[in-house]
């Protein structure tokens, strides 16, 4: 395919243009590499949580669909839990809106990466978790590049990895002879690194200190079996308030 064009000195030329199939090709060219780290990531903690749902007495096909439809690691091991617990629908909305907050943040500042994506910004919405936003969010595209088709197979890759690793774990699940007690603190353990990276990424630590400082003050309050949600409710509401302050201080990025 080609289109007529005119060179700096006005001499008629003809240029190609790439079909569809080549850009589309092109940008997930791009996209593969930059999710390699998160292919690790995933794969580990997907295969960890598929083995999880397992031996809490549910098939392969929860995980599966679990990772697919809800794609909130966090959300999903707690809603093994969940699931487990009597039926609390109320409950369950306001836990799983609360521990996804942060994603309100991460909509506001792609509002204008994803302006005129067409279908794609659905997807990119929908598919957006903390590692796909770190990747759209700061990757410098190539010239040439797609950039709606390279935000959409990094969000796409990253996905299929982890919906690929929970099912995977949810079938080997069934297949592990040794004794997994214990494998449930592999949720504990993961917010305990998470905690710990952002501790050290932190200039001021007022987010991790506003973070604890709540924790131990709902607990002595509600006790321990109603003390997250009004926990992770007063946390959302001071890191909003003193969002300023905190990103000033280096403590939010």
């Amino acid at each position: 395919m080609a289109y007529n064009d005119f060179d700096e000195r006005g001499v008629y030329i003809m240029k190609e243009v790439p079909s569809k199939r080549r850009v589309i090709l092109a940008a997930a060219r791009q996209a593969f590499p930059c999710t390699i780290p998160i292919f690790a990531g995933f794969w580990f903690l997907g295969l960890t949580y598929g083995i999880y749902m397992n031996i809490s007495g549910f098939s392969f096909l929860y995980p599966m669909a679990m990772s697919f439809i809800i794609y909130g690691g966090s959300l999903e091991f707690i809603a093994v839990e969940m699931l487990l617990s009597p039926f609390a629908p109320l409950q369950t909305l306001a836990m799983a809106l609360l521990i996804q907050a942060r994603h309100l943040f991460y909509g506001i500042s792609m509002l204008d990466k994803f302006r005129g994506m067409g279908w794609k910004k659905i997807y990119l919405i929908f598919g957006m978790c903390d590692e796909t936003f770190s990747i759209n969010y700061s990757a410098q595209v190539p010239d040439g590049v797609d950039r709606g088709w390279f935000m959409f197979f990094v969000t796409l890759f990253n996905h299929l990895y982890w919906c690929s690793a929970a099912t995977a774990g949810g079938i080997l699940g069934s297949l592990i002879s040794f004794d997994t007690e214990g494998l449930d603190f592999v949720m504990t353990a993961m917010f305990v690194v998470i905690f710990l990276e952002q501790w050290l990424k932190e200039k001021k630590h007022y987010s991790a200190v506003i973070g604890v400082g709540v924790s131990a003050l709902c607990l002595l309050i509600f006790g321990a079996d109603s003390f997250m949600i009004p926990t992770m409710a007063c946390i959302l509401c001071l890191l909003t308030v003193f969002r300023q302050s905190i990103e000033k201080a280096g403590d939010l990025s």
